[in-house]
Protein backbone atom coordinates (compact mmCIF):
# COMPACT_ATOMS: atom_id res chain seq x y z
CA UNK A 1 0.00 0.00 0.00
CA UNK A 2 1.44 3.38 -0.97
CA UNK A 3 0.48 7.03 -1.10
CA UNK A 4 0.51 7.71 2.66
CA UNK A 5 0.57 11.45 3.32
CA UNK A 6 0.96 13.45 6.51
CA UNK A 7 -2.14 13.37 8.66
CA UNK A 8 -2.61 9.57 8.54
CA UNK A 9 -0.66 7.63 11.15
CA UNK A 10 0.34 4.06 11.99
CA UNK A 11 0.53 1.98 8.81
CA UNK A 12 0.12 -1.21 10.83
CA UNK A 13 -3.37 -0.18 12.00
CA UNK A 14 -4.38 0.83 8.49
CA UNK A 15 -3.36 -2.57 7.16
CA UNK A 16 -5.50 -4.25 9.82
CA UNK A 17 -8.54 -2.19 8.79
CA UNK A 18 -8.00 -3.03 5.13
CA UNK A 19 -7.67 -6.69 6.09
CA UNK A 20 -11.04 -6.56 7.88
CA UNK A 21 -12.69 -5.00 4.84
CA UNK A 22 -11.17 -7.55 2.47
CA UNK A 23 -12.37 -10.30 4.81
CA UNK A 24 -15.91 -8.94 4.72
CA UNK A 25 -15.94 -8.72 0.93
CA UNK A 26 -14.85 -12.35 0.78
CA UNK A 27 -18.03 -13.48 2.48
CA UNK A 28 -21.08 -14.51 0.55
CA UNK A 29 -23.38 -12.01 2.25
CA UNK A 30 -21.38 -8.86 1.36
CA UNK A 31 -20.59 -7.59 -2.16
CA UNK A 32 -18.66 -4.51 -1.16
CA UNK A 33 -17.53 -2.59 1.94
CA UNK A 34 -15.60 0.58 2.72
CA UNK A 35 -14.78 3.08 5.46
CA UNK A 36 -14.72 6.86 5.03
CA UNK A 37 -12.78 8.98 7.56
CA UNK A 38 -13.12 12.74 7.84
CA UNK A 39 -11.25 15.35 9.88
CA UNK A 40 -12.31 18.88 9.05
CA UNK A 41 -12.50 22.41 10.38
CA UNK A 42 -14.48 25.40 9.18
CA UNK A 43 -15.36 28.99 9.90
CA UNK A 44 -18.13 31.26 8.67
CA UNK A 45 -19.11 34.90 9.10
CA UNK A 46 -22.39 36.61 8.25
CA UNK A 47 -22.46 40.42 8.07
CA UNK A 48 -25.79 42.23 7.92
CA UNK A 49 -27.24 45.63 8.87
CA UNK A 50 -23.77 47.06 9.35
CA UNK A 51 -22.54 44.50 11.86
CA UNK A 52 -21.43 40.92 12.27
CA UNK A 53 -24.62 38.93 12.78
CA UNK A 54 -23.04 35.52 13.12
CA UNK A 55 -19.53 34.14 13.56
CA UNK A 56 -19.06 30.40 13.92
CA UNK A 57 -16.26 27.83 13.97
CA UNK A 58 -16.18 24.07 14.26
CA UNK A 59 -14.04 20.95 14.03
CA UNK A 60 -15.51 17.64 12.90
CA UNK A 61 -14.15 14.12 13.14
CA UNK A 62 -16.02 11.04 12.07
CA UNK A 63 -16.08 7.72 10.27
CA UNK A 64 -18.71 6.00 8.17
CA UNK A 65 -18.58 2.25 7.45
CA UNK A 66 -20.63 0.80 4.61
CA UNK A 67 -21.55 -2.80 3.84
CA UNK A 68 -23.39 -3.62 0.62
CA UNK A 69 -25.38 -6.72 -0.30
CA UNK A 70 -27.07 -6.51 -3.68
CA UNK A 71 -29.16 -3.33 -3.71
CA UNK A 72 -29.17 -3.07 0.09
CA UNK A 73 -26.74 -0.71 1.82
CA UNK A 74 -26.00 -0.48 5.54
CA UNK A 75 -24.15 2.61 6.80
CA UNK A 76 -22.90 2.89 10.36
CA UNK A 77 -21.27 6.13 11.45
CA UNK A 78 -19.47 7.35 14.58
CA UNK A 79 -18.29 10.89 15.46
CA UNK A 80 -14.73 9.65 15.99
CA UNK A 81 -11.65 8.58 14.03
CA UNK A 82 -9.98 6.75 16.92
CA UNK A 83 -8.71 3.34 15.84
CA UNK A 84 -10.97 1.23 18.04
CA UNK A 85 -14.02 3.39 17.22
CA UNK A 86 -13.41 2.97 13.50
CA UNK A 87 -13.22 -0.80 13.88
CA UNK A 88 -16.35 -0.78 16.07
CA UNK A 89 -18.14 1.21 13.40
CA UNK A 90 -17.29 -1.40 10.77
CA UNK A 91 -18.26 -4.22 13.10
CA UNK A 92 -21.63 -2.55 13.70
CA UNK A 93 -22.32 -2.34 9.96
CA UNK A 94 -21.29 -5.99 9.51
CA UNK A 95 -23.52 -7.08 12.39
CA UNK A 96 -26.59 -5.89 10.45
CA UNK A 97 -25.84 -8.78 8.07
CA UNK A 98 -25.31 -11.08 11.09
CA UNK A 99 -21.57 -11.13 10.46
CA UNK A 100 -18.83 -10.75 13.04
CA UNK A 101 -15.28 -9.44 12.75
CA UNK A 102 -12.17 -10.67 14.57
CA UNK A 103 -11.41 -8.77 17.75
CA UNK A 104 -8.71 -6.14 17.13
CA UNK A 105 -7.09 -3.59 19.42
CA UNK A 106 -6.35 -0.56 17.24
CA UNK A 107 -5.88 1.81 20.16
CA UNK A 108 -7.57 5.11 20.90
CA UNK A 109 -5.23 7.31 18.88
CA UNK A 110 -6.85 8.90 15.81
CA UNK A 111 -6.26 7.37 12.40
CA UNK A 112 -6.65 10.80 10.80
CA UNK A 113 -5.48 14.12 12.24
CA UNK A 114 -5.32 17.81 11.43
CA UNK A 115 -1.99 19.52 11.78
CA UNK A 116 -1.55 22.43 14.18
CA UNK A 117 -1.58 24.80 11.19
CA UNK A 118 -4.80 23.31 9.87
CA UNK A 119 -6.43 23.47 13.31
CA UNK A 120 -5.43 27.13 13.43
CA UNK A 121 -7.36 27.94 10.25
CA UNK A 122 -9.18 31.25 10.61
CA UNK A 123 -10.92 33.78 8.43
CA UNK A 124 -8.39 36.41 9.41
CA UNK A 125 -9.37 40.03 9.91
CA UNK A 126 -13.00 40.79 9.10
CA UNK A 127 -12.58 44.57 9.08
CA UNK A 128 -12.92 44.62 5.30
CA UNK A 129 -16.60 43.63 5.64
CA UNK A 130 -17.38 46.95 7.33
CA UNK A 131 -15.65 48.86 4.54
CA UNK A 132 -17.44 46.89 1.80
CA UNK A 133 -20.81 47.45 3.49
CA UNK A 134 -20.20 51.18 3.88
CA UNK A 135 -19.09 51.70 0.30
CA UNK A 136 -21.93 49.66 -1.21
CA UNK A 137 -24.55 51.53 0.82
CA UNK A 138 -22.94 54.78 -0.26
CA UNK A 139 -23.43 53.90 -3.92
CA UNK A 140 -27.19 54.67 -3.83
CA UNK A 141 -29.88 55.87 -1.46
CA UNK A 142 -32.10 53.12 -2.87
CA UNK A 143 -30.05 50.35 -1.24
CA UNK A 144 -31.95 49.01 1.77
CA UNK A 145 -30.00 45.97 2.86
CA UNK A 146 -26.54 44.50 2.35
CA UNK A 147 -25.69 40.97 3.45
CA UNK A 148 -22.16 39.58 3.13
CA UNK A 149 -21.18 35.97 3.77
CA UNK A 150 -17.68 34.55 4.06
CA UNK A 151 -16.90 30.87 4.64
CA UNK A 152 -13.76 28.76 4.60
CA UNK A 153 -13.14 25.13 5.43
CA UNK A 154 -10.46 22.47 5.20
CA UNK A 155 -10.87 18.70 5.32
CA UNK A 156 -8.71 15.63 5.25
CA UNK A 157 -10.41 12.44 4.15
CA UNK A 158 -9.24 8.84 3.98
CA UNK A 159 -11.06 5.99 2.24
CA UNK A 160 -10.38 2.33 3.02
CA UNK A 161 -11.92 -0.15 0.57
CA UNK A 162 -12.67 -3.83 0.53
CA UNK A 163 -10.66 -4.28 -2.66
CA UNK A 164 -7.50 -3.44 -0.70
CA UNK A 165 -7.19 0.19 -1.84
CA UNK A 166 -6.67 3.17 0.46
CA UNK A 167 -6.84 6.73 -0.85
CA UNK A 168 -6.48 10.15 0.77
CA UNK A 169 -7.43 13.70 -0.14
CA UNK A 170 -7.07 17.25 1.18
CA UNK A 171 -9.88 19.69 0.40
CA UNK A 172 -10.22 23.45 0.75
CA UNK A 173 -13.47 25.32 0.21
CA UNK A 174 -13.59 29.12 0.33
CA UNK A 175 -16.61 31.32 -0.50
CA UNK A 176 -17.62 34.98 -0.46
CA UNK A 177 -21.13 36.15 -1.37
CA UNK A 178 -23.01 39.45 -1.44
CA UNK A 179 -26.79 39.88 -1.34
CA UNK A 180 -28.18 43.40 -1.90
CA UNK A 181 -31.80 44.54 -1.66
CA UNK A 182 -33.00 47.81 -3.22
CA UNK A 183 -36.35 49.60 -2.96
CA UNK A 184 -38.10 52.28 -4.99
CA UNK A 185 -41.73 53.31 -4.67
CA UNK A 186 -42.58 50.11 -2.84
CA UNK A 187 -40.87 47.82 -5.37
CA UNK A 188 -38.10 45.59 -3.96
CA UNK A 189 -35.37 44.04 -6.08
CA UNK A 190 -32.53 41.74 -5.11
CA UNK A 191 -29.05 41.31 -6.53
CA UNK A 192 -26.83 38.38 -5.65
CA UNK A 193 -23.23 37.56 -6.54
CA UNK A 194 -21.00 34.73 -5.27
CA UNK A 195 -17.42 33.62 -5.79
CA UNK A 196 -16.05 30.35 -4.47
CA UNK A 197 -13.17 27.97 -5.08
CA UNK A 198 -11.32 24.92 -3.84
CA UNK A 199 -8.25 27.05 -3.08
CA UNK A 200 -6.81 27.92 0.35
CA UNK A 201 -7.85 31.29 1.79
CA UNK A 202 -4.72 33.21 0.79
CA UNK A 203 -4.90 32.04 -2.82
CA UNK A 204 -8.62 32.78 -2.99
CA UNK A 205 -8.15 36.40 -1.97
CA UNK A 206 -5.07 36.90 -4.15
CA UNK A 207 -7.31 37.28 -7.22
CA UNK A 208 -10.63 38.39 -5.76
CA UNK A 209 -11.88 41.89 -4.92
CA UNK A 210 -14.73 41.62 -2.37
CA UNK A 211 -15.92 45.16 -3.14
CA UNK A 212 -16.26 44.30 -6.83
CA UNK A 213 -18.36 41.25 -5.94
CA UNK A 214 -20.68 43.31 -3.73
CA UNK A 215 -20.94 46.15 -6.25
CA UNK A 216 -21.95 43.68 -8.96
CA UNK A 217 -24.80 42.50 -6.74
CA UNK A 218 -25.81 46.11 -5.98
CA UNK A 219 -25.77 47.18 -9.62
CA UNK A 220 -27.96 44.21 -10.55
CA UNK A 221 -30.52 45.12 -7.89
CA UNK A 222 -30.51 48.80 -8.91
CA UNK A 223 -30.85 47.97 -12.60
CA UNK A 224 -33.91 45.80 -12.01
CA UNK A 225 -35.65 48.71 -10.23
CA UNK A 226 -35.74 50.53 -13.58
CA UNK A 227 -36.83 47.46 -15.54
CA UNK A 228 -40.21 47.12 -17.22
CA UNK A 229 -42.48 44.10 -16.72
CA UNK A 230 -41.48 41.26 -19.01
CA UNK A 231 -43.92 40.44 -21.84
CA UNK A 232 -45.15 36.85 -22.07
CA UNK A 233 -45.09 34.47 -25.01
CA UNK A 234 -43.03 31.95 -26.92
CA UNK A 235 -39.77 33.47 -28.09
CA UNK A 236 -36.06 32.81 -28.68
CA UNK A 237 -34.01 32.95 -25.49
CA UNK A 238 -30.33 33.74 -25.11
CA UNK A 239 -28.74 32.38 -21.94
CA UNK A 240 -25.62 34.45 -21.36
CA UNK A 241 -22.55 32.78 -19.89
CA UNK A 242 -23.22 34.69 -16.65
CA UNK A 243 -26.51 32.78 -16.33
CA UNK A 244 -24.25 30.15 -14.84
CA UNK A 245 -25.39 26.82 -16.25
CA UNK A 246 -28.33 26.49 -13.86
CA UNK A 247 -30.62 25.03 -16.51
CA UNK A 248 -27.97 22.58 -17.70
CA UNK A 249 -27.30 21.41 -14.14
CA UNK A 250 -30.86 21.16 -12.87
CA UNK A 251 -32.83 20.16 -15.95
CA UNK A 252 -30.22 17.97 -17.67
CA UNK A 253 -27.28 17.10 -15.39
CA UNK A 254 -29.25 15.26 -12.72
CA UNK A 255 -30.79 13.07 -15.40
CA UNK A 256 -27.28 11.90 -16.34
CA UNK A 257 -26.47 10.61 -12.84
CA UNK A 258 -26.52 6.82 -13.06
CA UNK A 259 -28.70 6.16 -10.01
CA UNK A 260 -31.47 8.31 -11.50
CA UNK A 261 -31.14 6.41 -14.78
CA UNK A 262 -31.25 3.00 -13.08
CA UNK A 263 -34.30 3.93 -11.01
CA UNK A 264 -36.04 4.99 -14.24
CA UNK A 265 -36.21 8.61 -13.06
CA UNK A 266 -34.38 9.92 -16.11
CA UNK A 267 -35.40 10.73 -19.66
CA UNK A 268 -31.88 9.62 -20.68
CA UNK A 269 -32.42 5.96 -19.76
CA UNK A 270 -31.31 3.58 -22.56
CA UNK A 271 -30.11 6.53 -24.67
CA UNK A 272 -26.34 5.88 -24.75
CA UNK A 273 -25.14 6.49 -28.30
CA UNK A 274 -28.30 8.40 -29.23
CA UNK A 275 -28.56 12.06 -30.26
CA UNK A 276 -29.92 13.90 -27.20
CA UNK A 277 -28.83 17.47 -27.96
CA UNK A 278 -27.89 19.81 -30.76
CA UNK A 279 -24.66 18.83 -32.58
CA UNK A 280 -23.29 22.12 -31.25
CA UNK A 281 -23.47 20.86 -27.65
CA UNK A 282 -20.68 19.01 -25.85
CA UNK A 283 -21.36 18.58 -22.13
CA UNK A 284 -18.55 17.73 -19.71
CA UNK A 285 -18.22 16.94 -16.01
CA UNK A 286 -14.67 17.54 -14.77
CA UNK A 287 -13.64 17.19 -11.11
CA UNK A 288 -10.00 17.90 -12.00
CA UNK A 289 -10.41 21.62 -12.81
CA UNK A 290 -7.85 23.51 -10.75
CA UNK A 291 -9.50 25.74 -8.16
CA UNK A 292 -13.10 25.03 -9.19
CA UNK A 293 -15.54 24.75 -6.28
CA UNK A 294 -16.61 21.21 -7.17
CA UNK A 295 -13.10 19.81 -7.68
CA UNK A 296 -11.38 17.07 -5.68
CA UNK A 297 -8.43 14.70 -5.98
CA UNK A 298 -10.42 11.54 -5.35
CA UNK A 299 -14.15 11.12 -4.85
CA UNK A 300 -15.66 9.95 -1.56
CA UNK A 301 -15.15 6.31 -2.52
CA UNK A 302 -11.47 6.77 -3.33
CA UNK A 303 -11.84 6.82 -7.12
CA UNK A 304 -9.49 9.36 -8.74
CA UNK A 305 -11.19 12.45 -10.16
CA UNK A 306 -11.81 12.40 -13.90
CA UNK A 307 -12.98 14.46 -16.83
CA UNK A 308 -16.07 12.76 -18.29
CA UNK A 309 -17.59 13.72 -21.63
CA UNK A 310 -21.31 13.18 -21.08
CA UNK A 311 -22.59 14.47 -24.41
CA UNK A 312 -20.29 14.88 -27.41
CA UNK A 313 -21.53 16.84 -30.41
CA UNK A 314 -25.06 16.09 -29.29
CA UNK A 315 -24.58 12.34 -28.72
CA UNK A 316 -24.93 10.81 -25.24
CA UNK A 317 -21.63 9.14 -24.33
CA UNK A 318 -21.77 8.22 -20.63
CA UNK A 319 -23.49 8.57 -17.26
CA UNK A 320 -21.95 9.76 -14.00
CA UNK A 321 -21.31 6.78 -11.73
CA UNK A 322 -20.27 5.74 -8.28
CA UNK A 323 -18.99 2.24 -7.48
CA UNK A 324 -22.41 0.69 -6.91
CA UNK A 325 -24.14 2.12 -10.00
CA UNK A 326 -21.12 1.25 -12.16
CA UNK A 327 -21.25 -2.38 -11.00
CA UNK A 328 -25.02 -2.59 -11.33
CA UNK A 329 -25.12 -1.21 -14.87
CA UNK A 330 -21.74 -2.54 -16.06
CA UNK A 331 -20.75 1.08 -16.66
CA UNK A 332 -17.36 2.83 -16.57
CA UNK A 333 -16.42 4.27 -13.17
CA UNK A 334 -16.28 8.07 -13.51
CA UNK A 335 -15.24 9.13 -9.98
CA UNK A 336 -18.52 10.84 -9.06
CA UNK A 337 -19.38 9.00 -5.82
CA UNK A 338 -19.87 11.92 -3.43
CA UNK A 339 -21.27 12.42 0.05
CA UNK A 340 -21.99 15.45 2.22
CA UNK A 341 -20.10 14.00 5.20
CA UNK A 342 -19.05 10.78 6.90
CA UNK A 343 -22.63 10.27 8.13
CA UNK A 344 -24.03 10.07 4.57
CA UNK A 345 -23.85 7.35 1.91
CA UNK A 346 -22.06 8.26 -1.34
CA UNK A 347 -24.25 8.61 -4.43
CA UNK A 348 -23.57 9.70 -8.03
CA UNK A 349 -23.22 13.49 -8.10
CA UNK A 350 -22.02 16.12 -10.53
CA UNK A 351 -18.78 18.01 -9.80
CA UNK A 352 -17.98 20.80 -12.29
CA UNK A 353 -20.48 20.44 -15.14
CA UNK A 354 -20.39 22.65 -18.22
CA UNK A 355 -20.95 23.02 -21.94
CA UNK A 356 -17.78 23.53 -23.96
CA UNK A 357 -17.47 26.90 -25.73
CA UNK A 358 -18.26 27.33 -29.41
CA UNK A 359 -17.07 29.85 -31.97
CA UNK A 360 -19.68 32.65 -31.90
CA UNK A 361 -19.11 35.95 -30.14
CA UNK A 362 -21.76 37.31 -27.81
CA UNK A 363 -22.63 40.12 -30.22
CA UNK A 364 -22.98 37.71 -33.14
CA UNK A 365 -25.51 35.68 -31.16
CA UNK A 366 -27.52 38.74 -30.11
CA UNK A 367 -27.60 39.89 -33.73
CA UNK A 368 -29.41 36.66 -34.68
CA UNK A 369 -32.46 37.56 -32.56
CA UNK A 370 -34.93 40.25 -33.65
CA UNK A 371 -37.36 39.68 -30.78
CA UNK A 372 -36.51 37.59 -27.74
CA UNK A 373 -35.18 37.49 -24.19
CA UNK A 374 -31.59 37.72 -22.99
CA UNK A 375 -31.04 36.10 -19.59
CA UNK A 376 -27.96 37.40 -17.79
CA UNK A 377 -28.73 35.83 -14.42
CA UNK A 378 -30.98 32.96 -13.36
CA UNK A 379 -32.87 32.77 -10.08
CA UNK A 380 -34.53 29.87 -8.31
CA UNK A 381 -37.00 27.49 -9.85
CA UNK A 382 -38.50 24.02 -10.02
CA UNK A 383 -37.55 20.98 -12.11
CA UNK A 384 -39.30 17.68 -12.67
CA UNK A 385 -36.27 15.36 -12.48
CA UNK A 386 -37.91 12.57 -14.47
CA UNK A 387 -39.08 14.60 -17.46
CA UNK A 388 -36.68 17.56 -17.29
CA UNK A 389 -39.59 20.04 -17.38
CA UNK A 390 -38.58 23.25 -15.63
CA UNK A 391 -39.73 26.65 -14.45
CA UNK A 392 -36.95 29.15 -13.62
CA UNK A 393 -37.15 32.72 -12.41
CA UNK A 394 -34.94 35.26 -14.16
CA UNK A 395 -32.95 37.49 -11.81
CA UNK A 396 -31.59 39.73 -14.58
CA UNK A 397 -33.14 39.80 -18.04
CA UNK A 398 -33.32 42.02 -21.12
CA UNK A 399 -35.87 42.21 -23.91
CA UNK A 400 -34.24 42.11 -27.35
CA UNK A 401 -35.96 44.26 -29.97
CA UNK A 402 -34.19 44.73 -33.32
CA UNK A 403 -30.73 44.89 -31.78
CA UNK A 404 -31.60 46.99 -28.73
CA UNK A 405 -31.64 45.65 -25.17
CA UNK A 406 -33.93 46.91 -22.42
CA UNK A 407 -34.07 45.49 -18.87
CA UNK A 408 -37.21 43.58 -17.86
CA UNK A 409 -38.25 42.14 -14.53
CA UNK A 410 -40.56 39.35 -13.40
CA UNK A 411 -39.54 37.04 -16.24
CA UNK A 412 -40.02 33.29 -15.87
CA UNK A 413 -38.72 30.61 -18.23
CA UNK A 414 -40.68 27.40 -18.77
CA UNK A 415 -39.65 24.49 -20.92
CA UNK A 416 -37.96 21.12 -21.03
CA UNK A 417 -34.22 20.79 -20.42
CA UNK A 418 -33.47 17.95 -22.85
CA UNK A 419 -35.56 19.66 -25.56
CA UNK A 420 -33.80 22.97 -24.89
CA UNK A 421 -30.45 21.25 -25.51
CA UNK A 422 -31.78 19.96 -28.83
CA UNK A 423 -32.94 23.47 -29.73
CA UNK A 424 -29.55 25.17 -29.24
CA UNK A 425 -28.90 27.19 -32.40
CA UNK A 426 -25.61 28.86 -31.44
CA UNK A 427 -22.88 28.43 -28.81
CA UNK A 428 -20.68 31.32 -27.71
CA UNK A 429 -16.95 31.46 -27.15
CA UNK A 430 -17.33 32.92 -23.63
CA UNK A 431 -17.43 30.00 -21.15
CA UNK A 432 -18.37 31.22 -17.67
CA UNK A 433 -18.50 29.29 -14.37
CA UNK A 434 -20.70 29.78 -11.30
CA UNK A 435 -20.27 27.95 -7.96
CA UNK A 436 -23.06 26.53 -5.87
CA UNK A 437 -24.24 23.88 -3.44
CA UNK A 438 -26.17 21.08 -5.11
CA UNK A 439 -28.90 19.31 -3.16
CA UNK A 440 -29.96 15.71 -3.77
CA UNK A 441 -31.57 13.18 -1.45
CA UNK A 442 -31.02 15.46 1.53
CA UNK A 443 -27.30 15.93 0.84
CA UNK A 444 -25.52 19.10 -0.25
CA UNK A 445 -22.15 19.10 -2.03
CA UNK A 446 -20.12 21.91 -3.65
CA UNK A 447 -20.38 22.10 -7.44
CA UNK A 448 -19.65 24.42 -10.32
CA UNK A 449 -22.00 24.94 -13.27
CA UNK A 450 -20.78 26.47 -16.48
CA UNK A 451 -21.82 27.43 -19.96
CA UNK A 452 -20.97 29.81 -22.78
CA UNK A 453 -23.69 32.01 -24.24
CA UNK A 454 -26.43 29.80 -25.73
CA UNK A 455 -29.14 30.70 -28.22
CA UNK A 456 -32.20 28.49 -27.72
CA UNK A 457 -34.70 28.40 -30.55
CA UNK A 458 -37.76 28.99 -28.37
CA UNK A 459 -38.95 28.83 -24.75
CA UNK A 460 -42.11 29.95 -23.00
CA UNK A 461 -41.54 33.28 -21.28
CA UNK A 462 -44.05 34.44 -18.69
CA UNK A 463 -44.53 36.98 -15.91
CA UNK A 464 -44.25 36.29 -12.19
CA UNK A 465 -48.00 35.55 -11.87
CA UNK A 466 -48.07 32.87 -14.59
CA UNK A 467 -49.28 29.43 -13.47
CA UNK A 468 -47.45 26.56 -15.17
CA UNK A 469 -49.22 23.80 -13.29
CA UNK A 470 -46.28 22.11 -11.54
Amino acid sequence: MSGIIDGVVDLNREEKIISSLVDLCGREEVNYSDIFLQASCGHSASFENGSLEELSSGITWGCGARCVSGDHVILSHYPSVAGNDVHRCLADAASRWHLSLPQLDLGDAPLLELSDTERGLSLGSLDFLYDVDRRVRGASALIRQVTLRYRASFARVAIFRGDGIMRLDKRWRTLFAADVVTEKEGILQRGYEVKASSEPIDQFWSHLDPLAVAMTAAQRALLMLEASPCPAGRMPVILAGEAGGTMVHEACGHGLEADSVQKDYSIYRDRLGAAVASPLVTLVDDATLKGAFGSYGVDDEGTPAERSVLVENGVLKCYLTDILSAKKGDLPLTGNGRRESYSHVPIPRMSNTFILPGKCSFSEIVDQVRHGLLVKRMGGGEVNPTSGDFVFHVAEGYLIEDGSLSPVRGAILAGNGPQALKDVLAVGDDLHFEPGICGKLGQGVPVTDGQPTLLIKELTVGGSDTDYGF
